[in-house]
């Protein structure tokens, strides 16, 4: 299952107009990268909840079939956490299952933990990943068999008591929704974790060292998966190249393009115009004559005027930059329009 529910506030304003699920990470939406990553475990049935512009979501992914997969909704109308949505599709899960969140970006052997998790008889298995700063992240204790034995959320610099990362990916039984109520908001970090603890349920966590994951979910952390995208410092599954210019583009006299730089489909480069890597030029990109676009990602269609300047910036669907503009270091992008007065 994707959990894919989530409102993404801290990408706002760029999520306003646009679902999490549908965050492009060099020119895919990143749940293209999730659920490709899936089916190249062979995992091939996927269960997706959606929520906030639920309907934009379904429209991008379909029933699945251009993944080689078969996707199943669930539609919720009111957000129940993450172990409450899994639990309102009990009965779709009969065997072991993995849970991912459409916002994580990663390379980790899924089948090494499948494997972990089945050897140990385990209910509950997190995959888990080394990190130097985890004070933005869940950590996890484990003992010398891989037992978790405790679990700290943020823990300020110098008070850790691990330096593994809970990366949101688990592996389950069903035997764990005898652990979560129905119909009750319920969260496999806050609820249901520390209720195996307790218990002293074979609940496991596998360091997978070397392995690749961010969680995007950030404006932060959403330019590093870019950039390790761009740079090549994360494998995807797929064959869509991540960097250079797609055919249809349209190229003026005098483009200079240095660095790692996606440039999509349908994109107008007028003369002049300078790309400094890395950067992200989404689809039905038109750029003026002159524009310099530095460490910057364009989402599709933006547009901008001649001599504008872009650094380090991120610019939402569609909105459109006057010509002579400077953006530096900005998050922007259009606002819904207002509900008309009753």
């Amino acid at each position: 299952m994707i959990l894919a529910g989530g409102l993404s506030t801290r990408l706002y304003p760029l999520t306003k107009e646009i679902p999490k699920p549908l965050v492009p990470i060099a020119g895919e939406p990143n749940t293209a990268h999730v659920i490709r990553y899936l089916r190249s475990f062979g995992i091939d049935e996927i269960a997706i909840n959606v929520h906030y512009l639920g309907d934009a979501i379904e429209a991008r992914f379909g029933d699945g079939s251009e993944f080689g997969v078969r996707l199943h909704y669930l539609r919720e109308p009111e957000l129940l956490g993450s172990a409450g949505a899994v639990k309102q599709l009990e009965p779709f899960f009969d065997d072991t299952f993995v849970v991912v969140g459409c916002d994580d970006l990663t390379d980790l052997d899924l089948a090494a933990v499948l494997a972990f998790h089945a050897e140990r008889d385990a209910l509950a298995t997190i995959a888990l990943v080394p990190g130097d700063d985890v004070s933005q992240y869940g950590v996890v204790v484990l003992d010398a068999k891989g037992r978790i034995t405790g679990f700290q959320e943020k823990p300020a610099a110098g008070t850790e008591k691990s330096k593994l990362i809970n990366t949101g990916i688990y592996v389950f039984e069903p035997g764990i929704f005898a652990h979560i109520p129905p119909a009750t908001f319920w969260d496999f970090g806050k609820n249901v974790f520390p209720g195996l603890q307790r218990e002293g349920a074979p609940f496991y966590g596998l360091e997978m060292p070397g392995a690749y994951w961010c969680d995007i979910g950030t404006p932060g952390e959403y330019r590093r998966a870019t950039r390790d995208v761009l740079e090549g410092r994360v494998r995807l599954s797929g064959d869509a190249p991540r960097r250079g210019i797609a055919k249809d583009a349209i190229v003026g006299d005098g483009v200079r393009i240095s660095g790692a730089v996606h440039v999509g489909r349908r994109v107008r480069l007028g003369d002049g115009v300078q790309i400094t890597g890395p950067s992200v030029i989404g689809d039905d990109v038109t750029l003026g004559s002159g524009v310099r676009i530095e460490r910057s990602i364009l989402w599709d269609g933006v547009s901008a005027g001649s001599a504008a300047r872009i650094t380090d910036s991120i610019v939402g669907n569609n909105y459109a930059i006057a010509p002579d503009a400077r953006l530096d270091g900005a998050i922007v992008a259009n606002e819904p329009e207002p509900a008309p007065a009753a």
